[in-house]
């Protein structure tokens, strides 16, 4: 009887650090013995939601310009394979969708697009973040956010859509609008539920 009582007060014991331990975790503390690190460009303010792609990046360099052309080929590399994966899935359900007999054909011509209109839409990409600092080393280190707009995104698909003699005849761009804005707003809730 007394194993039993000591079981229950240790299951007890437990039960009230882990419950503590989730209390903690919920204010935001930080736990015992860890600093957080405060990234600028970056957290809640910059992620991608139903209306922009967002990314961000560091670039570090001896060279104050270096530093900055990193962070940001490397914040449009990300950007551009964000976009790239979307528009995958996009175009995926947009084709499986259609009752058409040319589907195949239409999912290897937007794959083909995807990559041509990635490349010149980011030519669109607007900077919303931009810290420069320096080292204790001395050398330069630059963070940056950027955006896109999903609707700009959107019109460029619609334009090089369009204006393809094969596919315009099968193509609906409402449908691929409301695909898009479906696959953007699950995008918006996955980043929201995290």
């Amino acid at each position: 009887m007394k194993k039993m009582k000591m079981y229950s007060i240790i299951a007890v014991a437990i039960a009230a650090a882990s419950i503590g331990g989730c209390k903690s975790s919920k204010t935001g503390k930080t736990p015992a013995g860890e600093t957080e690190v405060s990234v600028p460009c970056s957290g809640a303010g910059f992620f991608t939601d139903n209306k922009v792609f967002r990314a961000n990046s560091i670039g570090q360099s001896m060279d104050q310009v270096t530093s900055k052309k990193i962070a940001l080929t490397n914040a449009r590399n990300e950007l551009a394979q964000s976009i790239q994966t979307t528009v995958k899935t996009v175009t995926d359900n947009y084709t499986n969708s259609t009752s058409m007999n040319k589907k195949e054909e239409l999912q290897q011509k937007f794959e083909s697009l995807n990559r041509e209109v990635v490349d010149q839409t980011l030519q669109g990409v607007r900077t919303i973040c931009e810290k420069l600092v320096q080292t204790k080393e001395g050398n330069y280190k630059t963070y940056i956010a950027i955006e896109l707009s999903a609707d700009d995104l959107v019109k460029q698909y619609n334009s090089r859509l369009s204006s393809d003699d094969k596919l315009k005849v099968d193509y609906d761009y409402q449908k691929f609008k409301d695909t898009f804005n479906k696959e953007m707003d699950k995008m918006a809730a996955q980043k929201n539920g995290n």
